[in-house]
């Protein structure tokens, strides 16, 4: 059998290595490109989610790389994520596809379903052999959430544009060639090595922005025109709470640190949004508050177009812009985004940022005209 899996940015080299480790032939699919976009717009739901659309298009172009297994992670609701799987599944086969599709339901939505998932995936595999996948999977991913905080860190300081996203190509592809745990560490090492000989100029008025909002258009590059990029290139260090590592540990372990870190974001948010609204809607504005707190200069919302959940959380980031004196920017996402409008918008406001920094945030206050939509 031949498995795919939609990209979820640098994270699809741990997804890789978690089938790889368990026997599977990978059919990764090629990395997202406009005609990925224009393949799942083609066939998906006109307003359904912009992720939605990503996805069905990474799977038809692993189809016609021979996959005939698509695995997925399941959603609930009241997020359209729930239900993801079982639209995608009637589009690749009223278009003709046979396949299997495995949907890998989140522990908290129904546990039965999640390990009837899980053992779909690791069928004729030992335990030895499953906790050996895991405990790679999971190396890889602290790995290279590492080795991307490091390059948040570095680029906005680079000397040559460009430096620090080379490096970090380099650095991806020896955590990629790793095989085992030691292999990992060693790569990781190397990776940050490889990071951290970029040069750079010592400088301590670099702008901090917060980036916030729907985890898949956060977290994948595509999705998002390569935002942190971007925005480094600017001069500007992203912070961002939401991690690969993150995500796992809030819905799959659920260690105490990850409760207590969510009970954090929960009550930062608590003044402005009280109730789960799906999705990272309730999250989106904890975080920014959590921002705001650490001495960041603003905020960037990244969203779907359409995806209620942070709609609801962009309504209630307007308040928290007035409240704490922030600079939010809410950016929404979906095929008709052009990196060229993309660029203009974090031009202007990396430009405001850096006018509150030289003459005081206080002086503009009474503007109050600190969030663009």
């Amino acid at each position: 059998m031949k498995v795919s899996f939609p990209r979820l940015g640098s994270a699809t080299l741990a997804i890789k290595t978690l089938f790889e480790s368990l026997g599977w032939e990978v059919v990764p699919p090629p990395p997202s490109s406009k005609r990925t976009l224009t393949l799942g717009t083609r066939y998906s739901p006109e307003f359904i989610c912009f992720p939605f659309k990503v996805n069905v298009g990474n799977y038809l172009e692993a189809l016609e790389k021979g996959a005939d297994t698509i695995v997925m992670l399941g959603g609930c609701g009241p997020c359209r994520f729930g239900y993801y799987a079982q639209i995608q599944r009637l589009i690749l086969q009223d278009l003709g596809y046979q396949f299997d599709m495995i949907v890998l339901e989140l522990p908290q939505r129904s546990w039965r379903e999640f390990l009837g998932g899980i053992r779909k995936l690791t069928r004729g595999n030992s335990l030895k052999e499953i906790r050996r996948a895991i405990q790679l999977t999971w190396a890889k991913i602290l790995a290279i959430d590492e080795v991307e905080e490091k390059v948040r860190q570095v680029r906005p300081r680079e000397l040559t544009k460009g430096a620090t996203t080379r490096a970090y190509g380099k650095a991806l592809g020896l955590i990629d060639r790793a095989k085992d745990p030691e292999a990992i560490e060693t790569a990781q090492k190397a990776a940050l090595q490889e990071i951290g000989r970029v040069p750079t100029r010592s400088r301590n008025d670099v702008l901090r922005v917060g980036l916030v909002g729907e985890f898949y258009t956060v977290l994948e590059p595509f999705a998002n025109q390569d935002i942190e990029r971007l925005l480094g290139e600017m001069g500007v260090e992203v912070v961002r709470f939401l991690t690969v590592s993150e995500w796992v540990r809030n819905n799959l372990v659920r260690s105490s640190e990850s409760k207590k870190r969510r009970e954090e974001i929960h009550q930062a948010a608590y003044p402005y949004i009280r109730n789960f609204v799906g999705g990272h809607g309730q999250e989106s504005v904890g975080e920014t508050v959590l921002h705001a707190r650490s001495g960041c200069d603003g905020v960037i919302h990244l969203l779907p177009f359409a995806c209620m959940p942070e709609i609801t959380a962009r309504s209630v980031l307007s308040r928290v812009s007035r409240d704490l004196v922030l600079p939010i920017l809410s950016l929404s996402l979906d095929e008709q985004t052009g990196k060229a409008g993309i660029i203009t918008r974090l031009e202007a406001f990396v430009d405001l940022l850096a006018r509150r920094r030289r003459v005081g945030s206080s002086v503009l206050r009474p503007a109050r005209a600190e969030i663009s939509r």
